[in-house]
């Protein structure tokens, strides 16, 4: 499939490209939206595509959680391990299972994305794409009721992520906004 070559791609191009680019990887979401009636999202790592459905937040990706896909890792010869007061992670360094580049860890990492279609109708308004920095701060309902009010999609982004901000947010924050025909 289209996605997953486009995924398996950025990771093999990130690591070939790693003296230029550094060391370290990133997660994704990406969403595809054909005619206005249908909506692919795929996803590697905890960046997350949530849709507002008649005003209510609805998680379209899976957050791809070390403790989740341990199995995967230690067969891969990897380790999750949790030190207190923190979260699961792979090798004790990152806190995803899946993410592109990482050459350090790429042996248990996987760069395979969750991938969701989605048939659009009418009680769908909006879908929000948004990197950690906006979800380990708020909460996805949160994200919809902060912006639904908010018509034009650049604005709903900007104060999703000036919000992100002004919660104290420690990690990077991106968001993108994509407003449906609902």
């Amino acid at each position: 499939m289209a996605i997953k070559n486009a995924y398996r791609s950025t990771d093999k191009f990130i690591l070939e490209n790693s003296t230029k680019l550094g060391p370290g990887g990133s997660t994704a979401v990406t969403a595809i939206v054909i005619d206005g009636r249908e909506i692919w999202v795929a996803n590697i790592g905890d960046s997350r595509a949530v849709l507002c459905e008649g005003g209510s937040a609805n998680q379209l990706t899976v957050d791809h959680e070390p403790h989740i896909e341990r199995t995967r890792i230690e067969k891969q010869g990897g380790f999750v391990i949790t030190l207190p007061g923190d979260v699961p992670r792979v090798n004790g360094q990152l806190a995803v299972a899946r993410a592109f580049g990482d050459q350090s860890l790429k042996a248990h990492l996987s760069s395979e994305p969750d991938i969701r279609h989605v048939p659009v109708d009418s009680n769908m308004e909006f879908v929000i794409l948004a990197s950690d920095g906006l979800w380990k701060v708020m909460k996805n309902q949160e994200a919809v009721d902060l912006v639904k009010s908010v018509k034009d999609p650049k604005v709903a982004a900007k104060r999703l992520s000036t919000e992100a901000v002004v919660r104290k947010s420690k990690d990077d924050i991106s968001c993108i906004v994509i407003r449906l025909g609902g």
